[in-house]
């Protein structure tokens, strides 16, 4: 009887694990966004924007209240979410400082709940640097 309900117990446990996040970040349908940034060495820095899908609001990470946002980098430079020209609604706006290695590299990637599984994005001009 005692290893059945440690048993039963155990079902309990994974099914809370596995069925548990029902949060809103995992509820409404997703997209990913993202901008990509390439430099050469001595280049002074660069922005991009994050396109922002239509119907779609910045998803939060899960158990946070912080925008499910993430930048991957390499080389020599430092790059950010630029706080005066984001607000997570209707720009998001990414930099990266100079470059002083012979390449520098960044994507910046944003995940977003949308309604009525709408994920289609809004057709934006592309940037000339």
């Amino acid at each position: 009887m005692k290893q059945y309900l440690i048993g039963l117990m155990m079902v309990g446990f994974v099914t809370g694990v596995i069925f548990g996040h029902t949060t809103s970040s995992f509820a409404a349908p997703q997209a990913e966004s993202i901008c990509t940034i390439g430099m050469e060495k001595g280049e002074q820095g660069r922005t991009c924007e994050v396109p922002i899908p239509d119907g779609c609001t910045t998803a939060k990470v899960p158990g946070y209240d912080q925008p499910w946002a993430d930048i991957s980098k390499g080389g020599g430079t430092q790059c950010q979410y630029d706080k005066s020209k984001t607000d997570w609604t209707t720009k998001i706006t990414a930099s990266c400082g100079p470059c002083t290695t012979d390449n520098c590299s960044a994507q910046f990637s944003v995940k977003f709940n949308c309604s009525g599984g709408n994920t289609g994005y809004k057709a934006q001009p592309r940037p000339k640097h």
